[in-house]
């Protein structure tokens, strides 16, 4: 009988630290070619807060940690930039504009790149835009860094 106990009670250890000691199983790997459409939809919908002249909508955008280089000193933290960009939503025109045009997820799908043209209000290219998108829930995507530069459209 101690035997049998015994060599129950081994077995139970034994599968109590195979489900305990094991690798947990890898959470699939995310589609990127779905997370670049989510940024990709991300970033026009931030954008179109500048056409809708909506300052609210754009500061919801913004991370706790976000970091816009819009001047000689970069605006540190969300309500840095969203003060920092509200002179930008006070008139009725919009001064600028801008839609992604490449958008790049890391494999991971916890950040992601966009880029694309900043227009004037003609239409006119005058610069280019990347932003960091990092993934704080799922499917929700928030901007970590923006920085412009110049257009390179000839």
């Amino acid at each position: 009988m101690r035997i049998a106990l015994t060599g129950l009670l081994l077995a139970a250890t034994l599968a109590g630290c195979a489900n305990l000691c094991s690798p947990p199983a890898l959470a699939p790997k995310p589609d990127r070619a779905v997370l670049e459409k989510q940024v990709a939809d991300t970033e026009r919908a931030f954008a179109k807060t500048m056409a809708d002249r909506d300052h609210a909508a754009f500061t919801s955008f913004l991370s706790e940690e976000a970091v816009f280089f819009s001047g000689p000193q970069p605006l540190r933290g969300k309500q840095a930039v969203a003060d920092g960009w509200k002179r930008l939503y006070e008139k009725p025109a919009a001064p600028f504009s801008w839609k992604p045009d490449r958008v790049e997820a890391l494999d991971s799908g916890t950040l992601a790149l966009s880029t694309g043209p900043v227009f004037d209000p003609t239409g006119k290219c005058v610069g280019r835009f990347t932003s960091i998108w990092r993934q704080e829930a799922p499917g929700t995507w928030r901007i970590v860094f923006d920085k412009g530069g110049p257009c390179d459209e000839q």
